[in-house]
């Protein structure tokens, strides 16, 4: 019942946002609805508007390729919505079991030591590795001081969607608020279509469904996106500004995990900033033992 929940939501969020004009037919003057109807869709993608009707009412199970490439089509999605109308058919049918990543959490997974020693390797930049839920599960010593504010604060159990909708300091962290809290909830989005049996994402959504308004907002968009490079800006508590490039790859070995690394333009204020910040960072490693010594 969850998935053809997801597979209505989605599918009618996706008809609501193409006009009729997008798509090529006259738009009249008479419309109860926003974006287009089902007919409309329907005739795009050259079926029965019973046919299509059915699709969207979440009975996807057994729908062949050549249907969502139609549907997809019909309703102009991109990359990324095309891979998650795939894997809500795929759950739909039971045939995402042998594709779907093995369930892990933050609170069992533990970093090879050949994976911490790469992650050490790279001192000119943040890297880390994340889940889809968001989890911080390994990083470097940049990337621990990049994200002080998130490890800092038992509450978010290092977690980047709690960070973002429940903890205050994400809104100095992110100048670009919003477009970060777009990106998470896309994120969250996606992976709840590629692995939608994994109880603690459900447990998650409805934390900060129940805590946060933004968040409730933007996961009720069903919007969806790839994230795999792009540039953002952060305001660091100790260095100030920086504008970072990043490249996330999916890591072959651990099904559903990711790797991330920040790096700056050379020469940019912001590779200074970096510089600055793992300054910073040795200096709190060498202070802490310290503090322990005298508590």
């Amino acid at each position: 019942m969850y998935n053809r929940r997801e597979v209505r939501e989605f599918l009618t969020s996706r008809r609501a946002k193409i006009t009729p004009e997008q798509a090529g037919m006259p738009s009249g003057s008479r419309r109860r609805v926003p974006g287009l109807r089902r007919s409309e869709v329907a005739a795009l993608a050259d079926m029965s508007v019973e046919y299509y009707a059915k699709l969207e009412r979440g009975n996807l199970a057994g729908v062949s390729p050549t249907v969502l490439e139609a549907v997809a089509r019909a309703l102009q999605l991109d990359d990324a919505e095309r891979a998650h109308l795939l894997h809500l058919a795929q759950a739909a049918d039971g045939s995402d079991a042998l594709t779907r990543p093995r369930r892990r959490t933050s609170r069992t997974w533990t970093a090879r030591r050949s994976l911490q020693w790469t992650l050490d390797a790279i001192t000119a930049g943040p890297a880390f590795v994340r889940n889809g839920r968001m989890d911080l599960l390994a990083a470097n010593h940049l990337a621990r001081a990049f994200y002080t504010d998130v490890y800092a604060a038992p509450g978010n159990q290092a977690n980047l969607a709690r960070f973002q909708f429940l903890d205050p300091a994400s809104r100095r962290f992110y100048p670009d608020w919003d477009q970060a809290a777009d990106v998470v909830v896309a994120i969250l989005r996606t992976e709840a279509g590629r692995n939608p049996h994994d109880k603690d994402l459900h447990d998650l959504v409805g934390e900060l469904s129940t805590r946060s308004e933004e968040f409730r907002t933007r996961w009720g968009a069903h919007n969806v996106r790839h994230h795999g490079t792009g540039t953002k800006r952060f305001h660091h508590p100790a260095v100030g500004e920086l504008t970072l490039a990043y490249e996330g790859l999916d890591m072959a070995a651990e099904p559903g995990l990711t790797l991330t690394i920040y790096t700056a333009e050379p020469g940019s204020p912001s590779e200074e900033g970096l510089r600055l910040l793992a300054s910073w960072a040795a200096t709190q490693e060498a202070i802490s033992p310290m503090r322990q010594a005298s508590s």
